[in-house]
């Protein structure tokens, strides 16, 4: 049914080999476009978006003033909290 096809990587340029178990489990899982990088490369990116997604925040919590770190960047002005404020928000203990 499938036939293994070389692809030149996008980001390295390379002669990958996109087998015919990988064209199956594709179909399998409803993927359409064929892959644009080989595995070193695929790997690579997965390990730079991981590692800019843990990026720490400096901020200072909206309830008790003290600073803290988030894994995230604040925007729409929305209040941040230290850990232990957020406890309380979330489980809506008084404060």
């Amino acid at each position: 049914m499938f036939e293994d096809k070389t692809i030149a990587c996008k980001d390295c340029g390379e002669d990958f080999l996109f087998t015919a178990g990988e064209q199956g489990f594709y179909l399998e899982k409803g993927l359409l476009n064929e892959p644009q990088r080989c595995a070193p490369c695929r790997e690579k990116r997965r390990a730079e978006r991981s590692e800019s997604a843990r990026q720490e925040t400096t901020v200072v919590c909206a309830d008790c003033g003290i600073e803290t770190t988030v894994p995230f960047v604040p925007r729409l002005n929305r209040p941040v909290y230290c850990n232990e404020c957020f406890q309380k928000e979330r489980t809506g203990a008084p404060v």
